[in-house]
């Protein structure tokens, strides 16, 4: 008794993993949320832009390589200074980032 209800219920999960549920198109109901823009971020970015372009090529680079989240090992070996050279120049360049951001 109990074999013959445990293929039964294998039979049927088999049947039900087999069809395919469809649904009407019109029953469908779409929920898109409309969002207002806001682009405070994107001028957030526009700043940072321009004060890394009043850096000079070598900070660039080094900016650049930390914002594509390189680490201090792969900076270092990129640019070919010390990983030791690499952080003590990132943590320059950020506060000469803070002075020109913030005057």
């Amino acid at each position: 008794m109990y074999r013959v209800a445990l293929n039964t219920a294998i039979t049927l999960y088999r049947k039900k993993k087999r069809r395919i549920t469809t649904q009407e198109f019109d029953s469908i109901e779409f929920k898109i949320k409309a969002e207002e823009y806001d682009d405070t971020e994107e001028q957030r970015l526009k700043l940072l832009y321009n004060a890394v372009k009043e850096l000079n090529d070598i900070e660039k680079a080094l900016v650049f390589l930390y914002l594509e989240d390189k680490n201090y090992k792969e900076i270092s070996e990129t640019m070919g200074i010390s990983e030791v050279n690499a952080r003590v120049k990132m943590n320059r360049i950020k506060t000469k980032l803070k002075t020109i951001l913030n005057p």
